[in-house]
């Protein structure tokens, strides 16, 4: 049992790869090649590759809600946990694979509803994880909400999904730390606080 999880683990991620380098119309062999094994191996696991497609989709978001999640979770100051929050929301690469995997997916929820319904998931998620921020920042005393919660996490999601794609895109100067700073920079605005960030990665 512990070797087939291994094997769909490494199916994954290879599935992952395949998609940021081919897309959402990534082929069988592709993946296949990807992973070093056969197609019928890959078949063997996932007998319908739309549902490898749909697992490796859905871990390649993990790390913008989870691991974020994960980050800030021994962090009591709202405003730090703001700051990493916001810090872990974008690329620092334009070679990401998963940021190249969400790009890849992005372009086809139109045409897609399980792609579509990820997505939605995804952002309804983060909405929720920076409103658990805010709200608490709020309650405490530490922000001075400027806008309600909701309106606010949508915009800094929607920041990062705007500026990651530019990242992605290889924008002359629009770098990981200058998105960085224009989103704390509307964050600094919308809660009331300074959010200082010396000693911190952003």
């Amino acid at each position: 049992m512990a070797k087939s999880s291994e094997r769909k683990a490494d199916l994954i991620v290879a599935a992952q790869r395949a998609i940021a380098q081919h897309g959402t119309s990534v082929r069988l062999n592709q993946i296949a090649d990807m992973a070093g094994v056969t197609s019928g191996a890959i078949l063997y696991h996932y007998p319908e590759v739309d549902d490898l497609l749909v697992e490796a989709n859905r871990a390649g978001m993990e790390r913008f809600y989870n691991e974020r999640l994960d980050a800030i979770s021994s962090l009591t100051d709202p405003a730090e946990r703001l700051r990493v929050t916001i810090s872990l929301g974008v690329p620092d690469d334009p070679a990401d694979e998963d940021v190249r995997l969400l790009c890849a997916l992005g372009g086809e929820a139109a045409r897609n509803t399980v792609y579509a319904l990820l997505l939605t998931s995804l952002y309804d998620r983060q909405v929720g994880m920076y409103m658990s921020i805010l709200d608490v920042g709020a309650a405490t005393g530490a922000f001075a909400l400027q806008q309600p919660a909701q309106t606010i996490a949508r915009n800094l999601v929607a920041l990062e999904d705007a500026y990651g794609y530019r990242i992605m895109a290889k924008h002359p100067t629009l770098t990981y730390q200058e998105a960085v700073h224009l989103i704390l920079e509307y964050a600094r605005m919308a809660t009331g606080h300074p959010l200082d960030t010396e000693g911190h990665h952003a």
